[in-house]
């Protein structure tokens, strides 16, 4: 009668964290897995959601994962003559670079 309740306590120990990890995925990240890029994978879009978290604003993830679904945003961004969007692209070619260094492999 004691195991099921042991049991039943490590099961909701090890399913937390997933479900957690999967509920807590940041924009890029969810932008990433719903393209319809071939070379999306769970895995690569969660490398490139670790770097964003790193290098990255939590409002310039958001701004950079509607290029996902918009990539003409991205390049209105680009050519735009604004210095916020400048200081943006610089900090989006960074994370850019770095996420092809880390995750690509």
């Amino acid at each position: 009668m004691m195991k099921k309740p042991v049991l039943l306590a490590l099961c909701v120990a090890v399913a937390i964290p997933v479900l957690t990890s999967f509920a807590h995925a940041g924009p890029i990240e969810n932008a990433c897995n719903r393209s319809n890029r071939k070379q999306a994978s769970r895995q690569l879009c969660g490398c490139i959601q670790q770097v964003a978290d790193q290098v990255l604003r939590r409002s310039d993830q958001s701004r950079a994962a509607s290029f996902f679904k918009n990539p003409d945003k991205a390049h209105k961004v680009w050519m735009s003559k604004s210095k916020s969007d400048d200081a943006f692209w610089d900090r989006y070619k960074a994370f850019g670079a770095q996420a092809e260094a880390v995750c690509a492999g």
